[in-house]
């Protein structure tokens, strides 16, 4: 047969019309590329402000108030807490309430009245090294102009001298700025996502295209039940996949371990069963298997983007962070390395805890719903 034009315009004729008509993909020719451009262009910031802050003033003196002014007009801080108990501000940071707390201690106007130099302590969350570094630059830059205006009368040869206190940043959870700390637990989140999701999104899909799915409806099981039975392999599956994550992260990283390892089960148990009833709700909307692991893309990728993850969480605009407190993997992250690196109890993680299992239910919910009992 010689060469035909016409017959590779109808082949290309036939393809196109098949393009059309698969809805799917063609949203995945348009949308992926656009929320891609949408994250990275709008929602990621590598250089984060208006982080949480507390203030514990033990002395609410002129200079205090100075130094919580510059805080506010400081475009790094936002003070959401101000106390006078150092316990109380540290309870919040340990929690994930806020990101700094910054110390002004007793005596602080006397001392630098007296010609003294006392410290002024800000303590950080260190569990993500990248989200405060240039906040703590920019404190330490303020100790230097901090005061200039109140250091007047007797203390105006001060204001040309070194800064009438000592800056003084403690890295909390991670002193060393360790990013494997930071970014091994939270691979624990994401692999988890990814291969609990995609494994059981072919659950029901593999019927359809293996022709078993009449087998499956014909058996006297209730949606629940099939459901129970579809996912429960694969909670073995994740099980095995957290332990040797964990494994690696103690013995080749040494990523400490200072919280509980059953409450941290505990809490990878409602994150896998999370994952799974996703993936399931893919399963019982798509048609076969590459709409299936098309789906999944666009979860995967909102939930590396926006979970702090791979990017600072609070560096991103508020509809940022309000799409990324829906997602699973955003709490998941905090407890895990609140647990690991914090020593955090179930009180510490119920904030995060009972979103992770309110998604749970909404997802097996439709999951549920979603499931057809007719072929069609």
């Amino acid at each position: 047969m010689r060469f035909s034009p016409r017959r590779i315009a109808a082949i290309l004729t036939k393809e196109f019309l098949q393009l059309r008509r698969d809805k799917l993909t063609l949203a995945m020719i348009i949308g992926v590329p656009l929320l891609q451009l949408c994250l990275f262009g709008f929602a990621i910031n590598l250089n984060p402000k208006n982080l949480p802050t507390a203030i514990s003033v033990g002395d609410p003196g002129i200079f205090a108030r100075s130094i919580v002014a510059a805080l506010e007009n400081s475009s790094y801080f936002q003070i959401v807490a101000q106390t006078n108990s150092p316990a109380a501000a540290r309870r919040m940071l340990r929690e994930g309430q806020v990101i700094f707390v910054v110390e002004i201690p007793v005596n602080f106007t006397r001392d630098i009245v007296r010609g003294a130099r006392p410290d002024l302590l800000i303590e950080s969350d260190a569990t993500d090294p990248a989200a405060g570094s240039y906040a703590l630059a920019a404190f330490n830059n303020l100790a230097g102009t901090a005061l200039r205006d109140d250091l007047v009368g007797p203390l105006k040869a001060r204001a040309q001298g070194p800064p009438p206190f000592n800056a003084v940043s403690h890295l909390l959870y991670n002193p060393e700025s360790n990013t494997q700390y930071n970014i091994v637990p939270g691979l624990l989140a994401i692999i988890l996502t990814m291969t609990m999701v995609l494994m059981t999104c072919l659950a029901l899909t593999r019927e359809r295209e293996r022709g078993t799915y009449e087998n499956l409806l014909a058996m006297p099981a209730t949606p629940l039940e099939i459901m129970i039975g579809k996912i429960t392999p694969n909670i073995v599956i994740g099980a095995i996949q957290s332990s040797l994550i964990l494994l690696m992260a103690r013995f080749i990283f040494g990523v400490p371990m200072i919280g509980s390892l059953g409450l941290l089960t505990a809490a990878l148990t409602v994150y896998i069963i999370a994952n799974l009833a996703v993936g399931y709700t893919f399963s019982t909307v798509a048609q076969n298997q590459l709409q299936a692991m098309q789906m999944t893309l666009f979860f995967i990728l909102p939930t590396v983007m926006l979970s702090g993850f791979a990017f600072p969480f609070m560096g991103m605009p508020g509809w940022a962070r309000a799409l990324g407190e829906v997602l699973p993997a955003t709490h998941f992250l905090r407890v895990v390395r609140g647990i690991m690196l914090k020593g955090n109890g179930a009180i510490d993680i119920w904030p995060d805890m009972w979103p992770l299992a309110l998604f749970t239910l909404a997802a097996g919910t439709v999951a549920l719903l979603r499931f057809r009992r007719t072929l069609d």
